[in-house]
């Protein structure tokens, strides 16, 4: 069941846990208690795989958390972290300077609770930064043997990775991906393909949309962060609706849960390695893992692939 990330000697499992939502940042019903216990189940599922970033939480929780309720069994999980982001007054502010870096993942080391990271990514490129000095300074922490490999994340030009992969070798590329936003395949899913990079993707259900569970009357609550996206307002809102819609009798048929069918294809596409599930509950990622071990036909993968393009993609941006 485990994958090999890139040219790395990491083993992971296709479904990896988004550490993001257990920081409460902007999910609403998060609790310390059921974080830790959603860690804990997914590690019983047989998820090895947690990716977390310095600014996942205000002040690294996230991370912490990962360093409690994992801490006896780090030689058996992978850690992905990032550096490059913090927070400023509440608000996310990028630095990729190699002083920063540094900083930031010798501060990530301790709140983990470990000696190395296996998986360090540059959150996302600084327009006020060159990318070459990035990722010379990430090339120091892999020779220092405080980062195993590592990765990128938000780079949207394959001259980009280009440019980061002249100085550091990259193992890994984080974007997003899913169903309805698959912008990647054109050009830096070939790019990973062709250097043997993974790809970890994020917002496989598009930030839960596509597990089949909001209710056309859904009721938002003013802190919850998804109501920015346009998927989740008007026309988007109603034609997403009827595409999941679609996909439920497929899911009845298998049989399993819509977002695990959603799962269970995205980690089916050529060159992706791993898709992280965001959870904040042990109900949640222990769904999301199982679709691991489900086994889709040739008639269910071309069903989906009608409905996706009848339903056609989407605008990835955020409502100004």
């Amino acid at each position: 069941m485990l994958r090999r990330l890139g040219q790395s000697k990491l083993q992971v499992a296709p479904v990896a846990m988004g550490c993001w939502p257990i920081a409460g940042i902007t999910s609403v019903g998060v609790t310390e208690a059921h974080s830790l216990a959603t860690l804990r189940a997914a590690f019983d599922a047989r998820v090895n795989f947690f990716d977390t970033a310095y600014c996942y939480g205000y002040d690294g929780e996230s991370e912490r958390m990962i360093g409690r309720a994992l801490g006896s069994h780090r030689d058996e999980i992978v850690i992905a972290s990032k550096c490059g982001i913090h927070w400023e007054q509440g608000k996310q502010v990028t630095d990729g300077r190699p002083a920063t870096i540094r900083r930031e993942c010798e501060q990530s080391l301790r709140r983990l609770g470990t000696d190395r990271i296996d998986l360090y990514y540059l959150h996302a490129p600084d327009r006020d930064t060159p990318v070459s000095e990035s990722a010379g300074a990430l090339r120091e922490l892999l020779d220092a043997g405080l980062v195993r490999a590592v990765g990128v994340s938000n780079f949207h030009t394959t001259d980009l990775l280009d440019e980061f992969q002249a100085v550091c070798p990259i193992r890994a590329l984080q974007p997003h991906y899913n169903m309805l936003q698959r912008e990647i395949e054109a050009d830096r899913l070939p790019w990973c393909r062709a250097h043997d990079v993974a790809a970890v993707v994020y917002w496989p259900l598009m930030k839960g949309f596509l597990a089949g569970k909001l209710r056309r009357d859904h009721q938002w609550n003013p802190r919850d962060g998804r109501q920015k996206y346009p998927i989740f307002q008007g026309e988007q809102w109603a034609k997403t609706h009827d595409f999941v819609d679609r996909l439920r009798p497929l899911a009845e048929e298998i049989p399993c849960s819509v977002a695990q069918l959603v799962i269970a294809w995205t980690i089916r596409q050529p060159g992706i390695t791993a898709a992280l599930c965001g959870a904040k509950r042990p109900e949640q990622i222990a769904e999301t893992a199982a679709a691991m071990r489900l086994t889709l036909s040739m008639s269910v993968m071309e069903q989906i692939a009608q409905a996706i393009a009848d339903r056609g993609e989407l605008d990835s941006r955020p409502a100004v």
